[in-house]
């Protein structure tokens, strides 16, 4: 725990950006009827019977300090996913970025084995020589800025039924613009000496 707040607690650096990561399956659902447009005698008429679609995941890298998000939805939420998504923002986003520091949860996919199996050696490797990684502790997700933005984005983005991965991808695409637009940056507030007081029953007795 005390790992992820030193971290959160460095200056802001350009050459070292910190990026949190979280991921979240969403369920798509499609509608069973036509809904009825709003006009000026009635609001918005629909059925409340829908057609399931599948699921997906959705994927949130946010830099804390520097008021950006990258939000994208894939089919599934395998190593190999995680692995892209982590090479567009190491490559595509950040390609001048000394070392990115990636803090996230320690889900079994969130490994550099991970590159490995989706990447050549070589190119992992490249990778993998621009990551610091930092995992919150179990039932630590709190800790995870990633995990806050996400719980933003589902209550102003996903309040009604999306029935595409397209769509999806839609959505969120005009999410990001408007959230990076206003430059929202995140000031973590609770620090490790805070932890020692107000969790002290987490720390191991000897």
């Amino acid at each position: 725990m005390e790992d992820v707040l030193e971290v959160y607690h460095r200056p802001y650096d350009r050459k070292r950006p910190v990026i949190c990561m979280d991921e979240q399956p969403v369920q798509l659902l499609g509608e069973a009827r036509e809904p009825i447009p709003m006009n000026e005698h009635h609001s918005k008429r629909e059925d409340n019977e829908y057609v399931r679609q599948g699921t997906c995941s959705i994927f949130m890298f946010v830099e804390p300090l520097g008021g950006r998000r990258y939000v994208s939805a894939s089919a599934q939420r395998t190593r190999k996913d995680w692995a892209r998504e982590v090479k567009s923002i190491v490559t595509g986003q950040y390609p001048q970025a000394e070392k990115v520091v990636l803090v996230m949860d320690n889900l079994n996919t969130h490994t550099l084995s991970s590159l490995y199996e989706t990447f050549p050696a070589e190119e992992a490797f490249e990778i993998a020589q621009k990551l610091e990684m930092h995992y919150t502790p179990k039932h630590g997700s709190w800790l995870n800025i990633a995990e806050i933005e996400l719980s933003a984005m589902t209550s102003q983005c996903l309040g009604r039924r999306i029935g595409t991965l397209e769509k999806l991808s839609s959505e969120l695409r005009a999410w990001q613009l408007d959230r990076n637009t206003n430059q929202r940056i995140v000031k973590w507030q609770f620090t490790a000496e805070d932890a020692r007081i107000k969790l002290h029953g987490l720390y191991p007795v000897f």
